[in-house]
């Protein structure tokens, strides 16, 4: 934190109550491309994230620069927020514009963040959304509950930013613990944090590894409201071969439609529709039956579990660029490396595995290696990092 004490002074000079804020990383071992479908989800934090030094400020304004992005992003909590911008600032925005449907907020803040790995594939948005969420709460005293917490960074990401995705992201920044697996029921919200070993824990026997492909995207700038899109069409067109009433297209979901009717139906839709809807049940399942593992202490099946959840990305979600697929194809002929897959949407940005921390050296070695070899032109970007589980959004 002495840097960012550093930069806040140059910034901003002396300042008066200091609040410190850390808000993890997430990856998603199991229920990828599922939570904008109410399906079931699991995730760990993890011990890199958004780092946050502020203040309060009696006017309202807010005044916050990052070590990691350029410009220094300005507005007032006390005034009606303007239209997005097309920068970073737009998640600050869009968390008090959310905040600001059910709170008369006064105090503004002042401050830096700063974030400890490259962006891409592990939301990063949603650490920042949570954290500022959690930033504005604290000067206004609001009052808020993690599940509070949680709910208005999902609403800033959907209907401020503009990307249609489900609650995975912000429950894994905020619900989290160290020692756990979080497992969560996105149409419900209901979850539950498990032991490895479940009634007979045992110590973690994995590290996290990061592998960043060098090639960093936007979401909203991908085909991810797409996939969205057709993973609602799918429902739609299952529920209108039952003739069932249909809902309007926002508050359709394939977690509305038992998956014995899909099997009824798989053959008799279009072929990309039966490939997301075949994503969305066969992902469910791996989550349920990676749950089943984890609490037998079956790291290997959790891992064995995960690669077919990448598989099923590539073939029936079909996302993924060529650097994440060989990614993925290298880590499935690395010794060490129980699972792994795309991390996030799967557009670009990195791939995440559990691996054993004995080889944490020799994995390292060999995927730069074959990563490089196909891929020179990401020497000087593509990166591995290797973590740990850790708990959710705090303050220090």
């Amino acid at each position: 934190m002495n840097s960012l004490h550093t930069a806040y002074r140059t910034f901003f000079g002396k300042g008066d109550a200091l609040y410190q804020l850390f808000s993890p990383y997430r990856i998603c071992p199991l229920g990828a491309h599922v939570d904008h479908q109410h399906g079931l989800v699991t995730g760990f934090a993890f011990d890199s994230g958004i780092e946050f030094l502020f203040s309060a400020t009696d006017s309202g304004k807010v005044e916050m620069a990052s070590l990691s992005f350029e410009g220094l992003m300005t507005f007032n909590v006390q005034r009606p927020i303007d239209e997005k911008q097309g920068n970073w600032g737009d998640y600050l925005r869009g968390a008090v514009w959310a905040l600001q449907q059910d709170f008369h907020l006064t105090k503004g803040v002042r401050g830096i963040v700063r974030g400890s790995m490259p962006i891409g594939g592990l939301s990063s948005s949603a650490a920042l959304l949570c954290g500022f969420v959690m930033a504005i709460d604290k000067v206004n005293h609001l009052g808020l509950t993690r599940q509070q917490i949680i709910e208005y960074a999902s609403i800033a990401e959907r209907n401020y930013v503009g990307l249609n995705n489900g609650i995975l992201d912000q429950a894994c920044v905020v619900l989290c613990e160290a020692d756990k697996l979080l497992f969560l029921d996105t149409r419900t919200g209901q979850h539950r944090l498990i032991p490895f070993g479940g009634d007979n824990p045992k110590p973690l026997p994995f590290k996290l590894g990061i592998f960043f492909s060098g090639v960093t995207r936007k979401l909203t700038g991908t085909d991810y409201n797409l996939r969205v899109a057709e993973c609602k069409t799918a429902a739609w067109i299952m529920q209108a071969y039952e003739d069932v009433k249909l809902h309007e297209f926002e508050d359709t979901r394939l977690r509305d439609v038992e998956e014995c009717v899909y099997k009824k139906y798989e053959d008799k839709m279009p072929e990309r529709f039966s490939r997301r809807a075949r994503h969305f049940y066969s992902e469910c399942d791996r989550v349920a039956d990676g749950v089943k593992a984890w609490e037998a202490g079956d790291i290997k099946a959790f891992g064995r579990l995960v690669f077919e959840s990448c598989e099923s990305s590539m073939n029936n979600y079909e996302c993924g660029s060529p650097e994440l697929i060989d990614i993925y194809k290298i880590m499935k002929e690395t010794e060490g490396i129980y699972g792994g897959r795309f991390s996030g949407a799967g557009f670009k940005g990195a791939c995440i595995a559990l691996v054993d921390p004995s080889k944490e050296d020799e994995i390292k070695d060999f995927v730069t290696k074959k990563y490089l070899e196909k891929y020179p032109q990401y020497k000087d970007s593509f990166e591995i990092f290797f973590c740990n589980p850790a708990n959710g959004v705090d303050f220090l």
